[in-house]
């Protein structure tokens, strides 16, 4: 069994590996219970238990969550022997506030995207943590 990491106090190397600049996918169910695996960039705010993923209105992962709020996702990051899986219930969210919060969390970790009208920001409350950092 995969170790169990405390979502609200995550050690210093699970956070040092949450701030590397790493891709990672996440996993959300179709309406069919099938799992819909889709490359992502995530961040991970401990203090709140957030896991924030950009993305634009008309994605597929945009779309199912916008239809089924709530539903329980995974996002899962790898590498080489280190990895990390965030479980949580995820909202979608095109507001201007929840926006600039994702942008301004990708942009530390990643880059800063290019703008876009149509952005979305999938916000995932973390209630299980499970890997080797």
């Amino acid at each position: 069994m995969a170790p169990r990491i405390d979502p609200a106090d995550p050690p210093a190397d699970v956070l040092e590996f949450l701030r590397e600049r790493h891709l990672a996918t996440l996993t959300a169910p179709r309406p069919d219970g099938t799992p819909h695996v889709t490359p992502i960039g995530f961040s991970y705010d401990a203090s709140t238990r957030t896991a924030r993923i950009i993305t634009w209105t008309g994605s597929v992962k945009a779309k199912l969550l916008a239809a089924a709020p709530g539903s329980r996702v995974a996002v899962c990051q790898v590498d080489g022997g280190r990895w990390l899986t965030l479980e949580g219930a995820a909202t979608l969210r095109t507001d201007d506030d929840a926006n600039a919060e994702g942008v301004r969390r990708y942009a530390e970790r990643y880059r800063e995207p290019a703008a876009r009208a149509d952005r979305a920001t999938i916000e995932i409350t973390v209630d299980r943590i499970m890997g080797r950092a």
